[in-house]
């Protein structure tokens, strides 16, 4: 079940992400106490959580231990203060987690009950399967909408996953989607009662774990080997402190959701 984890210990003590395995499925759940912000201690768990699945050869369940939030994204403050080299930091271990993800040989799974804000976004993206339960929740690339370009690495995943026209539409408008939309969107492949979520999750994991594992690897890096390059190839090029205390020194402002604008 989605809520049955347990923390190993490779993840401290009060970890915003707990990792249990059951048979050959790794339960990731993320759990902060708020809005799983992608903080950099929030990354790290999930690094590591990650790690974990890939050296216990387990398939990975994704999922949110919020009610109502799946992420809230990158946290925003850190950009407002207008730190190049937290920033970079940030980012960069956000892009790195969500090419590992993408990338894991076994299937992954994301089940969004809540709101998916970027970061949170990407990594649904970055899942093979993923289900959502129906709700009053958002998901979308919302970062021009709040004064942030979004990252280049970010854009190769999601051009790589969402149909265009709703690519483009996200990208370009800073568009949050429903849950309807967000499956012809391309952020999830499936929308089911909310209380059917885990069921759903279950179910597809007892399936996913059928298939021939070795060649699912294989066939994920043949079919992803463009997006791959693409996305190294961006993080490469993007993610370097002078670009980031470039754009410190001359973007202007970053928008908080519910306060007035911050420089940044």
């Amino acid at each position: 079940m989605i809520a049955a984890v347990t923390s190993p210990a490779s993840l401290s003590a009060g970890s915003p992400v707990s990792y249990s395995r059951d048979s050959q499925v790794a339960h990731i759940t993320m759990d902060d106490g708020k809005v799983n912000v992608m903080s950099i201690a929030m990354l790290d768990a999930l690094h590591a959580a990650v790690d974990r699945a890939a050296a216990d050869q387990a398939l990975i369940v994704l999922s949110s231990g919020r009610p109502d939030v799946f992420s809230a994204g990158f946290d925003l403050k850190v950009f407002a203060a207008n730190d190049a080299e937290k920033s970079l930091a940030m980012v960069k271990s956000g892009a790195e987690l969500a090419l590992k993800l993408y990338s894991h040989p076994l299937p992954v799974i994301g089940a969004c009950r809540g709101h998916a804000f970027p970061m949170g976004a990407f990594l649904l993206l970055a899942s093979d399967v993923r289900i959502g339960g129906a709700g009053q929740w958002r998901i979308g690339l919302n970062e021009v909408a709040i004064g942030i370009p979004a990252p280049s690495f970010a854009l190769e995943l999601a051009r790589s996953r969402l149909h265009p026209g709703w690519f483009q539409r996200t990208a370009l408008t800073g568009e949050m989607f429903v849950p309807e939309d967000a499956m012809k969107a391309g952020f999830v492949d499936k929308i089911v009662p909310a209380g059917a979520l885990e069921a759903a999750v279950d179910e597809a994991a007892g399936q996913l774990s059928k298939i021939h594992l070795p060649s699912h690897d294989i066939v994920k890096r043949r079919v992803r080997a463009s997006a791959f390059a693409a996305i190294r190839a961006a993080i490469d090029a993007e993610m370097t402190l002078d670009a980031y205390r470039e754009s410190a020194r001359t973007k202007s402002a970053v928008r908080l959701p519910g306060a007035q604008q911050a420089d940044a």
